[in-house]
């Protein structure tokens, strides 16, 4: 004879919040503080201004400098990939599906611009320093180092 056990509250509430989430499996819009893509981008200058971050706004609010007005050119204009060493433009709605190369001080790193980088600069998507990988310890760093056969 098998006994069943007597499902609890927590797992029966589990397993309908995991049905729920199943049927609703599809992709999440995109909105950036209330507004959708397509809003964003029909706002002006001075409307995206309001609802952008401090420093955002900050750097918008003064003139773009000489490299920065050409790059904002060409990513409003060109269809193809733009290489650029600007890193501090902030990324703007109109910018959302081009592809941009970053330098990085050795290499330009290629990433498209996606919904999420709103208010963001390029130069945070083009990492300028390695992740340290420590491997063993050089010879002579410990006592127990000297003891290392050597090839």
């Amino acid at each position: 004879m098998v006994v069943k056990k007597k499902a609890s509250v927590k797992s029966i509430r589990r397993k309908s919040r995991k049905s729920r989430s199943v049927v609703a499996g599809r992709k999440k819009e995109f909105s950036y503080k209330g507004f959708t893509l397509e809003e964003l981008k029909q706002k002006s200058m001075e409307e995206l201004l309001e609802i952008l971050p401090a420093r955002a706004r900050r750097s918008l609010r003064r003139e773009m400098n000489h490299d920065q007005k050409i790059l904002h050119n060409k990513l409003l204009s060109e269809k193809s990939e733009v290489k650029t060493h600007v890193r501090d433009l902030i990324i703007i709605p109109q910018y959302v599906g081009k592809v941009v190369q970053v330098y990085n001080g050795n290499t330009y790193v290629r990433f498209d611009i996606k919904p999420e980088m709103i208010g963001h600069y390029l130069g945070e998507f083009s990492q300028t320093r390695k992740e340290v990988k420590h491997s063993g310890p050089g010879v002579g760093a410990t006592r127990s180092s000297k003891f290392m056969p050597l090839k």
